[in-house]
């Protein structure tokens, strides 16, 4: 949706505000409704404000100013890495322990990265194509962050609580940068771009948003993890019958390396 969105002339910050503006009500009125079941320090307050700038504003910004310069397809097999950036955000910041399955499929991944841009840049070596893949890594790499940093956190809020404020509060820097950079109304739009808007708010936000959240609740982020991985399969998919994105067989084998790097990384031993 995001690049059919550019196609009727909208930008990426533009397209991000008609995003958040349309799902913010929906975030406000279940924030009402569910409110914290314990008392919230000032300073967990605070980390959720950090968490939500980083996981819902600039990894959404990076990841919509970079489908700008590479297919959405290739874009979801980078940004579908982000698992691994968790496991070495946990290492360095926590300190927790990586094993060696999990070392292996981390290094598998990025083996498969170089092999799809090595075939992406034999077919088009413009420098947008670095450039767009530097944006969706960062990205990866704000989301990782702030999925390292939520995880002792969203216990004191809740899940669906935590999600509601983060996305409130992602909203807000999302208009504020709006107004701070763009000298244009938000109305000079085609009507399909509002249309877009409004789906995307809906099917692609609010709704992922709960069902990750309740998913993990129920089956555990292991086995969401698994299923996780049909996101770059279905992009892929959904480019080609949408968007007549293609991927070459070099691309496609790369893809299938990092999907499977990724699998490796994320398994753990059964007790």
């Amino acid at each position: 949706m995001v690049k059919l969105s550019y196609q009727f002339g909208a930008d990426s910050i533009s397209i991000l505000l008609l995003r958040m503006v349309f799902a913010f009500p929906f975030y406000f009125v279940i924030s009402l409704i569910k409110r914290p079941q314990q008392k919230i320090a000032r300073k967990d307050y605070l980390w959720l404000v950090g968490l939500g700038m980083i996981g819902y504003y600039l990894a959404s910004y990076f990841d919509f100013l970079g489908l700008q310069y590479i297919k959405a397809s290739l874009e979801r097999l980078i940004l579908f890495i982000y698992p691994t950036l968790v496991l070495l955000l946990s290492y360095l910041i926590f300190g927790k322990t990586i094993t060696r399955k999990q070392a292996i499929g981390v290094i598998v991944t990025y083996i498969g990265l170089v092999i799809i841009f090595s075939g992406e840049l034999a077919v088009n070596q413009s420098s947008d194509v670095i450039l767009g893949a530097v944006l969706i890594f960062f990205s990866a790499l704000t989301y990782a962050g702030y999925l390292t940093g939520s995880g002792w956190i969203i216990p004191k809020f809740g899940a669906t609580v935590f999600t509601s404020y983060a996305m409130m509060i992602s909203c807000g820097c999302v208009v504020v940068h709006y107004l701070l950079t763009k000298d244009i109304t938000i109305l000079s739009f085609e009507p399909e771009v509002y249309w877009i808007g409004l789906a995307m708010a809906f099917f692609a936000t609010v709704i992922p948003s709960y069902l990750i959240s309740y998913a993990i609740k129920l089956i555990g982020a292991n086995s969401f993890s698994v299923f996780g991985s049909l996101g770059p399969v279905s992009t892929i998919a959904l480019a080609y019958l949408f968007l007549d994105e293609q991927l070459s067989l070099i691309q496609l084998i790369g893809s299938v390396v990092v999907i499977g790097g990724i699998f490796l990384a994320e398994k753990k031993k059964k007790s």
